[in-house]
């Protein structure tokens, strides 16, 4: 509580445009409903959840700072600091004064009105050790008695106080000068100086493994004797654990020399000059290139949906069916598969992953655009989509539901910092080099598990154009910043229009360079084969292609006007040949159900086909010169006919020509429509939510706002006549949620009247505590229906066992 009120006076003597520069590092904290005074925007910043959104984002030398900080003793002056550091000289003293304004900058750690530095409650317990340090000497011997800091200061040969505060005080006095542990150690015997110099750099003792809860610890050695009895190392009363070595001692033993470790510039990659236009020139290939891809990938799920492994996701040989259909590689097949299910593009259907409505909206749309989705889905994926095998070699299947990983969001987004960080007209030799940088830029990313630092992340983004020849590209400027309108101007800018003609060969194949129009991908695959998917696109023609389009309903006139009016010239003879030759020999055998019947207008086809051996499985018989009759079903004798070469139609019960144009199967949304809007049920009271979108609040308008308004606001009361709430939904909620301040009250009725995610922790009654987000809210109390996005259902939670609320953080 302490720090949230030194956080706010600070935050109040912040002038506009500094407070708005915190605002805009922290959206999180400004979600609506916007914090209305200064008190409140503390108390969201320092809320553990919103700690922990912001520290994944620190680079190395700020996450390093604050280690140093948290091992000091709150509040630090600015010389201790440095000198834990060991940034004597200028330079490092100006790179501390950059980190600790970026830190500040986040409202992590700010100077109070003394000049000492303050650090957020929940980023001083990231650590359990700082620097591997236990903790500091005044805490441990917290239960000692005074009898026994007696024995200690005599040990050290100083005089007692009368009191057992005077003589905590004098013995955290002596133990906080350096050179008199030093002095102390080094006459020390043999056995308890190698005791105390091993300690000293080993970070805090672990209880053993099996010792048994309850039961004390065994006796100190002689070593251990002698440094307990000088407050060296301190044992709990009950000798419960291993004895443990206070801070100040560990830091005196570490030496004048020990310094904790400060890297405050990034490591420095070798690099080669690269022009603009030759990073464009690489970009718009690999862009191309992917979004072809991307549109075969998909192009073959909407014909065949890949089926889920019974343990979930999609397995390797389904992958490979999906690879060899749409000519692609399996990096580009699972990038594709896992940007296209967060886009909404493709969604799970029973057994199934099958396309969504929002993909035939999709497939209609420019190349461009059709990227420019898929690259806004790759930059806040949760996991690494190409990272195709764990640590132990094994294969992973795509699509198959992992928990959401931060970490992998994280490398992405040190990936586009760190190269965004390299000088302009210069890329990295090796694109395998910017690993230790991105690792400098977000320390707590996950790296790749097999091979050099971050090389999944790194391949994904050169198969994307984000990075090329080392450098970061148009569009991964923009995706770095987030502007989605100019992500989507460069997209157009480096990607061609689909391409609406194809060159028609007298080899019998359709070439189309670039990136073919949906319609004319939809015209070729009906009435050929496509062989290879790259900058250019290849369809082969056979008879079994067009007798395929002719089974779909389409005419050889129709077959014949589709091709001229999408040829770059005058139809090929030999192409012309082929759809009148197929025509010809097309439908001369019909068959009917009855299971069936062969009927035609030629005797001797018919007799060949009850003559024929292959044929013999079908049990054909003639009834007529012109009629047979197969005790096989239709589907089956249809298949076998044409297996043998023959191109027989089917037929209708009423007679006429069967169409097999088969519907492309779509999914339903993954998360039920809503409700409504508000509803009564049985005199009980429903708010439902319905979604709408929330303007992003201007942080400069707000922090003028803010610095307005007055420090803290009294918080209304629920049902006692006091100050009147915002809306109903905030009393309700007040009432039932009474853990709850009424900071978190606003935001969870926030959510609930704007139809928007929240975030809350939730403590059921098995006393687990979870972190759930949830959507889709409906108010009845004293409970809240939900959307439940951890089970991935709807969910009943209780409104008194939400302890905390904080909003989705944006992207």
């Amino acid at each position: 509580m302490k720090s949230r009120s030194t956080l706010a006076t600070w935050l109040s003597s912040l002038d506009g445009r500094r407070l708005a520069r915190v605002l805009e590092m922290r959206r999180d904290a400004t979600a609506p409903p916007e914090p209305r005074s200064v008190g409140e925007l503390a108390d969201r910043l320092q809320r553990p959840g919103a700690v922990a959104l912001a520290l994944p984002q620190l680079a190395l030398p700020h996450l390093q700072v604050a280690e140093a900080l948290a091992a000091l003793p709150a509040p630090a002056s600015r010389d201790a600091l440095a000198e834990l550091l060991g940034t004597a000289d200028d330079d490092t003293t100006r790179e501390l004064e950059a980190v600790l304004e970026a830190l500040a900058d986040q409202a992590l750690v700010w100077p109070d009105g003394g000049g000492q530095l303050r650090m957020a409650g929940p980023l001083r317990k990231a650590w359990d050790a700082p620097l591997g340090l236990d903790t500091r000497l005044e805490v441990l011997l917290s239960g000692a008695t005074s009898e026994e800091l007696r024995g200690m200061l005599a040990k050290l040969g100083i005089k007692p106080p009368s009191s057992k505060s005077q003589r905590l005080a004098a013995l955290v006095e002596h133990h906080s000068d350096p050179e008199r542990i030093l002095s102390l150690v080094a006459k020390a015997p043999a056995a308890p100086r190698k005791l105390l110099e091993g300690r000293a750099g080993a970070g805090p003792a672990r209880p053993a493994r099996f010792i048994r809860f309850g039961s004390p610890g065994p006796d100190p050695e002689p070593g251990d004797r002698w440094a307990l009895e000088r407050g060296l190392l301190i044992q709990d009363r009950h000798r419960y654990g291993p004895a443990r070595m206070p801070a100040e001692v560990a830091l005196a033993l570490r030496g004048p020399g020990w310094h904790a470790p400060f890297q405050p510039v990034p490591p420095s990659p070798d690099l080669a000059p690269v022009t603009p236009s030759e990073v464009d020139h690489e970009a718009s290939a690999a862009a191309s290139a992917f979004a072809a891809g991307a549109a075969s990938v998909l192009s073959a799920c909407s014909a065949a949906a890949p089926t889920r492994l019974k343990s979930g996701g999609i397995g390797a040989r389904e992958l490979a069916r999906i690879g060899k259909a749409a000519h692609a590689d399996d990096a580009v097949v699972r990038l594709t598969l896992e940007t296209a299910y967060a886009a909404g593009l493709l969604a799970r259907d029973s057994d199934c992953v099958a396309p969504s409505e929002a993909y035939d909206t999709w497939v209609e749309q420019e190349p461009p655009e059709q990227f420019a989705v898929l690259l806004r889905a790759w930059r806040n994926l949760p996991l690494t989509p190409t990272q195709a095998r764990d640590e132990d070699n094994k294969a992973l299947p795509a699509l198959a539901g992992a928990p959401p990983c931060d970490g992998c969001v994280q490398a992405r987004h040190g990936l586009l910092a760190a190269a965004a960080w390299l000088p302009a007209g210069q890329g990295v030799l090796v694109a395998s080099d910017l690993g230790p940088l991105i690792a400098w830029h977000r320390p707590l990313a996950d790296s790749s598990p097999i091979g050099p630092p971050f090389a999944t992340a790194i391949r994904e983004a050169e198969l994307l154009g984000v990075l090329a020849r080392g450098a970061l590209s148009a569009v991964g400027v923009h995706l770095r910043t987030g502007d989605m309108e100019r992500l989507g101007i460069e997209c157009r800018r480096l990607l061609p229009s689909a391409t609406s003609t194809a060159h028609l060969g007298a080899d019998l194949t359709a070439v189309v360079t670039g990136t073919p129009s949906a319609r004319l991908t939809s015209l070729l695959n009906t009435v050929a084969d496509r062989e290879t998917s790259d900058t250019a696109s290849v369809w082969r023609f056979s008879a079994d292609s067009v007798r395929r389009a002719l089974d779909a309903g389409r005419t050889p006139k129709a077959i014949t006007a589709d091709l001229a009016a999408v040829a770059a010239g005058p139809l090929p003879q030999p192409l012309s040949y082929l759809i009148a030759d197929t025509a010809r020999g097309y439908g001369r055998v019909r068959i009917a159900p009855a299971a069936c019947v062969l009927h035609g207008d030629e005797p001797a086809l018919l007799a060949e086909l009850a003559a024929h051996r292959r044929l013999a499985e079908l049990g054909l018989r003639q009834l007529a010169p012109t009629v047979l009759i197969s005790r096989s079903p239709l589907d089956t004798t249809l298949a076998a006919l044409r297996a043998e070469g023959y191109a027989p139609v089917a037929e209708t019960d009423e007679g006429t020509v069967r169409v097999e144009r088969a519907r492309p199967r779509r999914a339903a949304a993954p998360v039920p429509a809503p409700r409504g809007s508000q509803a009564r049920d049985g005199g009980r009271m429903a708010v439902t939510s319905t979604a709408k979108e929330s303007p992003a609040s201007d942080p400069s308008a707000l922090a003028v706002q803010l610095l307005a308004a007055p420090a803290t606001i009294p918080e209304p009361a629920p049902f006692d006549g006091g100050a009147p709430f915002a809306t109903d939904t905030e009393e309700i909620v007040a009432g039932w949620a009474k853990r709850l301040p009424y900071s978190d009250v606003r935001q969870l009725a926030h959510a609930i009247d704007a139809g928007q995610a929240i975030t809350v922790e939730y403590v059921a009654t098995s006393g687990n505590r979870t972190v759930r987000t949830l959507s889709r809210l409906d108010l009845d109390p004293p409970y809240l229906e939900a959307w439940c996005h951890l089970r991935g259902a709807e969910r009943v939670f209780t409104l008194s066992r939400i302890h905390s609320v904080t909003s989705v953080a944006p992207e």
